[in-house]
């Protein structure tokens, strides 16, 4: 393991608040960590304490947002849902909040739900099952087919609605033994009921939630001693007659192995840490009993085992088609020797398949992500144990290391003794390649977990590891932005052509749904290394390209109700594949023009994307003699037949408008008064098509083209094209082997940090206009107006709209969620001269 980076709080006068010991720590699928921390005012004679909870996305993580969260006592659970947009939160005093971003922001939170059981602690907190499950297949990740490496398991949600639709909701278990369940119905109202989970409650000291297939929850629960029985309880949630009703049934239950080794018997006193081993297994379960200086790790299995039948019953005649009875019984897979005392336990999200054959694979291949769990030690150390030998895979000595050394000296050097600084919380990433912890003194540290748990791998082996991770994100939806941690600058072209491979051996359909997510991984990629940055420019361009090409065909409509079976815009994507011609007239009169007819408002508004389109395909052929052996960005886009295709029929409507509208067609700055511009450029547009279609193999421009092409800064004024987003984030500083020292607050501690210069194509003059990335407009020098950003790519957009046409609206509201390439957005304060 080595470490990526540390983020310190800034310091402060003792007179305003410093953070102290953090309890919690959250990491959802779309790479954002939430923690907790008591805030408390050293002047402030009521000595009253603040609960916070702080929320960073993993690519800026010096842009903290701080919530007072309105706890009374301590937060004891914060739980990210399935989808990475909203955040639960419990207290010491029964009380759990529900927050969601404000205006889609992740560094804006809001609390518009919450329940409570008044003055009954939460100890274990959860949301319902979607019902969604996926197995991922280390057997299978040679195969071409996504559907066979990423299987949809069969799952069912823990509570449907009408028509089979899962219904949202929580889950907690108190400290007295009850469980709380609430539901949030389709109209927003919440629908909450408590029930006991056996008729004698007990204290319960450590709990935790799993999921079973049928749709059952399984409740963990455990005094704290390890002399008691740890117990296990099915809950079924339903509702009847528009009341939320729980059901609960006892399960076997099972005592601790160090409790019944005379050797142990009084060693470990206390369990400290109880965990499923995930959420969808109910039948393993991973349990820590510790005492004042050390612990030991047990995991168990629940299995089914044959009922042995009394002698007198052996010599009867069976019945036809009668079985052995069965019972339900734990057993202990595995045990820890003695180990240092354990501080926190992070388990694997990861839904790797363990399977003998997949667990053999992933044995033979060095394929570790999924298989190991992380334990943090008192004594600042932290070990990586296999999920069901609990050997150990890796070893990361925090406590050892000092300022300036390298990971490989830390894990070297012989642990220290005495009083360390120790992880409270600890956090897996989504594919676990990464481990967030947050530390008693208020610092966040997030470290890189090798793929092979730092065995050393051929290249071609490395690479299928990262790539089977990659295309597991794109399929899923996650963000991938923990496998970018790993990517070295000379594997980026290898994996971006792999990637490309594997995807077009899809079917259409999968195609079809990850056709910009695959573009946005590339773009991702492509910002790691000086050698393929020009190639993150053409794919987000791309991007854009993609989506007003399908908005302006989405304004197309049949002029008769009677449709054919083809829409205005695949029809015009046939005839212009079809139709080879150079002069944009004739391909015009082929198609049925008043399918084109719109009113003027609608076009007139999206005239700045008419105007990107136009300038775009003007800047493409002007630096077609430029692209020679440094590659240039537009480079993607000179053998790219789908994207010319795409650019050529898109001119061919925008003049169809200029004929109804003329207002909003393009503006070019020609230099001569009876320069037709679209007729020059979809002239020149065919011809360079027409060298890389797909229906025949790719040539070079003639001469003839380049010629003409050459010319083309002597007719037109060519604009300077500055479609790429500014990209702040730390992934790119990430590639260097020393750790960066970052401070919460301070964006301006990461300027020169990882000894790499920035890329030339991602830096921007202090004077130069800043974009609006997804309006395609100016907003000057210093804009005035709040903005936002996306967290992955850089895209800047202005918060507030200033357009009033429907048309322009229906366009920003396609991003109001997430950016072009997926990635979520953050408030950016507005800069002033």
């Amino acid at each position: 393991m080595e470490l990526a980076y540390v983020c310190d709080w800034e310091k402060r006068p003792k007179s305003t608040h410093c953070p102290s010991v953090p309890l919690v720590s959250s990491w959802s699928c779309r790479n954002l960590v939430a923690f907790t921390t008591d805030l408390k005012n050293d002047d402030d004679d009521t000595k009253d304490v603040s609960h916070m909870i702080h929320i960073i996305d993993t690519e800026h993580p010096w842009d903290v947002f701080s919530i007072n969260s309105g706890h009374s006592e301590v937060i004891s659970c914060l739980e990210w849902d399935q989808s990475g947009s909203r955040l639960l939160s419990a207290d010491g005093d029964g009380r759990i909040r529900c927050w969601s971003m404000s205006e889609h922001l992740v560094n804006s939170w809001e609390s518009a739900l919450s329940s409570s059981v008044d003055g009954d602690p939460i100890v274990a907190l959860s949301w319902l099952h979607n019902g969604v499950k996926l197995a991922l297949h280390v057997e299978m990740s040679g195969s071409t087919n996504f559907g066979e490496k990423f299987s949809r398991v069969k799952f069912s949600p823990s509570l449907t609605l009408f028509g089979g639709k899962p219904m949202e909701g929580w889950l907690a278990v108190t400290v007295s033994g009850l469980v709380t369940v609430s539901l949030l119905k389709p109209g927003g109202a919440l629908l909450t009921a408590s029930e006991s989970l056996c008729r004698l409650r007990g204290r319960v000291a450590l709990a935790d939630i799993a999921f079973t297939g049928g749709g059952n929850i399984v409740v963990a629960a455990t005094d704290g001693s390890s002399s008691s029985p740890v117990q296990f309880y099915k809950v079924v949630v339903s509702v009847v007659s528009e009341k939320c009703r729980i059901d609960t049934e006892l399960l076997p239950s099972l005592f601790l192995r160090c409790t019944t080794d005379p050797l142990r018997r009084d060693k470990y006193p206390a369990v400290t840490h109880l965990k499923f081993l995930t959420r969808e297994n109910s039948e393993q379960v991973l349990l820590c009993a510790s005492n004042q200086s050390g612990s030991i790790v047990e995991c168990w299995s629940l299995r089914k085992e044959g009922l042995p039948v009394n002698n007198i019953f052996q010599h009867r005649s069976p019945v036809v088609g009668e079985k052995q009875p069965t019972i339900l019984k734990w057993r202990i897979l595995t045990t820890t020797g003695d180990l240092e005392r354990v501080s926190a336990v992070a388990l694997p999200k990861l839904p790797i398949s363990i399977s003998n054959t997949d667990l053999k694979v992933a044995s033979d291949t060095k394929f570790c992500p999924g298989l190991g769990l992380a334990l943090a030690f008192h004594d600042g150390s932290i070990q990586i144990l296999h999920r069901l030998s609990l050997h150990t895979m890796g070893v990361f000595y925090g406590a050892a290391q000092r300022p300036g050394d390298d990971a490989a000296a830390a894990i070297k050097r012989p642990r220290t003794t005495g009083p360390a600084l120790h992880f409270k919380a600890l956090q897996f990433s989504w594919t676990s390649l990464a481990l967030a912890g947050v530390d008693g003194h208020g610092k966040l540290h997030m470290l890189r977990v090798s793929p092979s748990m730092g065995q050393v791998l051929d290249m071609n082996t490395t690479l299928r590891h990262l790539l089977f991770l990659l295309e597991y994100c794109m399929v899923t939806g996650y963000d991938w932005w923990d496998v970018l941690l790993h990517v070295q600058p000379s594997m980026v072209h290898n994996l971006v052509e792999k990637l490309h491979e594997e995807y077009m051996r899809q079917n259409q359909a999968l195609q079809q749904v990850l056709a910009t997510r695959i573009v946005a991984v590339k773009a991702s990629l492509c910002k790691l290394s000086t050698a393929t940055a020009a190639r993150a420019c053409d794919f987000h361009a791309k991007l854009l390209l993609i989506a007003i090409s399908s908005t302006l065909k989405s304004l197309l409509r049949p002029h008769v109700l009677n449709t054919p079976d083809k829409s205005p815009g695949d029809r015009l994507t046939e005839i212009c594949a079809k139709n080879t011609d150079t002069d944009i007239d004739k391909v015009m009169i082929n198609l049925k023009t008043e399918e084109f007819v719109l009113d003027g408002p609608p076009l007139q508004s999206l005239q700045q994307l008419i105007q990107w389109v136009g300038d775009f395909v003007l800047y493409l052929l002007a630096n077609l003699p430029n692209q020679g052996s440094a590659v240039r960005p537009g480079f993607g886009f000179m053998r790219d037949g789908a994207s010319l295709g795409m650019l050529r029929e898109m001119l061919v409507m925008i003049r169809i408008w200029g004929l109804l509208k003329p207002g909003c067609l393009p503006t070019f700055t020609a230099m001569s008064d009876n320069q037709d511009s679209m007729q020059l450029l979809f002239r020149l547009l065919t011809k360079l098509w027409l060298c890389s279609r797909d229906d025949g193999p790719p040539q070079e421009p003639d001469e003839s083209l380049i010629d003409e092409c050459c010319l083309l800064p002597s007719q037109l004024l060519v604009p300077s094209m500055d479609w790429l987003p500014v990209n702040d984030g730390i992934i790119v500083k990430l590639q260097g082997k020393l750790p960066l020292r970052l401070q919460f607050g301070k964006a301006s501690s990461l300027q020169g940090a990882g000894g790499s210069a920035p890329l030339d194509v991602f830096t921007r003059s202090p004077g130069a206009q800043k974009m609006d990335n997804l309006r395609c407009i100016h907003m000057g020098v210093s804009p005035t107006e709040e903005s936002k950003a996306c967290t992955r790519c850089g895209c800047v957009t202005m918060l507030r709209s200033p357009n009033k046409t429907n048309a322009m609206k229906q366009w920003e509201q396609r991003w109001i969620k997430n950016c072009l390439c997926g990635g979520l957005w953050r408030r950016m304060a507005p800069s002033f001269t």
